[in-house]
């Protein structure tokens, strides 16, 4: 886990020191172990330090080759460098560090653009080649790993953070109302807007190469998900089962290799158990992290939403060195300032109860181990696809799909809750478009479906989206305390091996489908058979049976006590409601609805929240003790 950042002005302008600087400076607590630029003329790199790898100075950023025409600002982890290594050496390559970073550096120089689909991990770099004037930027498959860049034709700038970038006086403090829009649909951004109008980040699974000698960015993408089942492998359950068991305990061990301490969260299910169950293996007495809920204030289903039991049950039969933590109401309004300083690109659910196990990680070890993506790869979440496996076209699906993932304000209110050019420009810029552009291709609306193709067209997306969207906050929270966070369930093996099973073996597709609407309940073990199957005898059977609990603290409860009175100061204020975005009635209609209990209006409050935060943090300058 490291910031980079780096300047190419096109004009010829040379790149003062000073703002490389500023923009490293902006990024510390990514890297609190060491910093360094390299200037040369109009381009300049800067990057800060956190060591996993390799802790010695020749391990140092930025990295220049042996002949000092290629220099590289590297964040990441490549979890088959060694052997990347190996090959590269026996190609004549010489190395002078033990990092994955120069790996990267020389697999560049051999291999070119292409050297990318050789990495198996997470990483977002950037590499300036003297010779051909070319800057070379690379995002991870998955996303796992941010970088933005900012481009107004004379001057190009990238970052790992939002707020490095703004170090650059020519970059404008200004909304996007194209990414607000987005945002107050789908509680995400699909495009690769973000809330700053001019800024963007760079997609997963894409390249780009800016040269001295054309006028714009070339971007290209080099993997994809694909759920088709074009690449289904003819194994019987029980071998299929038997072989990702495999694969994960590999790449768990793959993600393991570190010089400084490494832990893991544990939250009582079966995606965070499965990778405890197997690192511990290696990792005597490894140290565990879990967060609860103060339910004193509770009532309804939220009653259930603490999982420090089975989370100790797991560390007790694991033998981890284990942690935990109390969130209490208050504790939102206490970390919101911070927290969305250091988000800064608003995205997907709540994620303060995050932030404070983070720091309680932070405390103890430099890496943590991640349960994301097991759901998205396996089919996690049987209650989200049971409207969309009898859809027969689709046109059927994608209209059913949409509605759904409206999370925050509808089609039919956009009207009504935006107002002023934020209203026009939501007229203008169709979310449906903006949905659509997610989908894996299809022939035509008319196209069939069966069961099947409709659960893996909803995990396509899923995946492109939500998991996205995921990612991106947890890099944010781990960096804000300068902690790394790996996904092990994100190997690049391990997810081939996903994409190439059948949807029948991720969820029980027969019995969902004959159900038809919802007369029969929806059992979380309908959903990732192969992976429980795989994980039987390893995780106790009482959590592998257990019902799906995501973390989430009970904000319906909350938001109704203490917290309230929070709410209505900062969303109720007079420069909020002001603020010209939003239909001040209709803000003022979400809070008493939730207060008197008509509606639940958690998301939409929580994003609120966010955002009047947000703007005042990023467009109002109030940045008073944040970092």
């Amino acid at each position: 886990m490291c910031g980079i950042a780096g300047v190419l002005n096109l004009n010829g302008e040379p790149v003062p020191l000073s703002l490389v600087q500023k923009m490293c400076d902006a990024l510390q607590h990514r890297g609190p172990d060491g910093e360094g630029q390299y200037l040369d003329g109009n381009l300049g790199l800067g990057h800060r330090r956190l060591a996993i790898i390799d802790l010695t100075p020749a391990a140092h950023q930025p990295m220049v080759n042996e002949d000092g025409t290629m220099i590289i600002v590297y964040n990441g982890e490549v979890y088959n460098y060694l052997k990347l290594r190996a090959e590269l050496e026996a190609r004549g390559h010489r190395f002078c560090s033990r990092s994955d970073t120069e790996v990267v550096l020389h697999g560049y120089e051999e291999w070119g653009e292409d050297c990318v689909r050789r990495l198996n991990g997470m990483f977002a770099f950037a590499i300036w080649d003297k010779c051909k004037q070319t800057l070379f930027l690379a995002r991870d498959r998955y996303g796992i790993k941010p970088l933005y860049y900012f481009w107004n034709g004379t001057n190009f700038l990238f970052a790992t953070e939002i707020k490095a970038l703004l170090e650059s006086p020519r970059v404008p403090r200004k909304v996007c109302l194209e990414g607000l829009a987005e945002y107050f649909t789908f509680q995400n951004i699909f495009s690769n807007n973000t809330l700053l109008q001019g800024i963007r980040l760079l997609p997963a699974a894409h390249t780009a190469l800016i040269s001295m000698e054309r006028p714009e960015p070339v971007f290209h993408q080099y993997w994809d998900y694909d759920f088709s089942g074009s690449n289904e492998r003819k194994l019987a359950f029980d071998d299929a089962a038997q072989e990702l068991r495999q694969l994960l305990e590999q790449a768990v061990v793959r993600q393991l290799m570190s010089d400084v301490p490494l832990g893991s969260y544990l939250s009582g299910g079966m995606d965070s158990g499965s990778l405890v169950a197997i690192a511990s293996q290696t990792i005597p007495r490894m140290m565990t992290f879990t967060g609860g809920f103060d339910l004193s204030s509770v009532s309804g289903l939220e009653l259930h939403f603490d999982e420090r039991e089975a989370a100790e049950q797991m560390a007790s039969q694991f033998m981890t060195e284990h942690y935990e933590m109390v969130l209490h109401s208050g504790d939102m309004a206490w970390v919101m300032p911070k927290l969305i300083w250091h988000l800064e690109d608003l995205r997907v659910g709540m994620s303060y109860q995050n932030w404070y196990i983070a720091r309680l990680a932070s405390k103890f070890v430099k890496v943590v181990l991640s349960g994301g993506g097991g759901d998205e790869l396996f089919a996690g979440y049987p209650w989200r696809y049971l409207p969309l496996l009898n859809c027969k076209t689709v046109g059927e699906f994608d209209q059913i799909c949409y509605r759904a993932w409206q999370r925050l304000v509808p089609e039919e209110e956009r009207g009504e809750f935006f107002q002023g050019e934020l209203r026009q420009v939501s007229k203008e810029r169709s979310a449906w478009q903006v949905f659509q552009s997610m989908l894996p291709p299809a022939s035509g609306p008319g196209q069939p479906l069966n069961p099947g193709q409709a659960l893996n067209r909803n995990m396509y997306f899923e995946a492109k989206t939500f998991l996205h969207g995921l990612l991106v906050i947890e890099d944010k929270i781990s960096s804000a305390h300068s902690l790394e966070t790996r996904v092990p369930y994100l190997d690049n093996d391990l997810v081939d091996f996903a994409l190439s099973l059948p949807p029948s073996f991720k969820l029980d597709i027969v019995r969902l489908s004959e159900q038809g609407s919802n007369r029969e309940p929806v059992l979380s073990s309908d959903g990732k058979r192969i992976f429980r199957q795989a994980m039987r005898g390893l995780v106790p059977q009482q959590i592998l049976d257990k019902k799906k609990q995501g973390f989430s603290p009970p904000d319906q409860s909350w938001y109704r006590g203490e917290t309230m009175s929070y709410i209505r100061e900062i969303l109720l204020e007079s420069s909020a409601i002001g603020r010209g975005y939003f239909n001040p009635a209709y803000v003022q209609r979400v809070v008493e609805e939730h207060i008197q209990g008509k509606v639940n209006h958690r998301l939409l409050i929580w994003s609120l929240l966010c955002f009047e935060w947000w703007h005042r943090i990023f467009i109002d300058g109030e940045r008073s003790d944040l970092s």
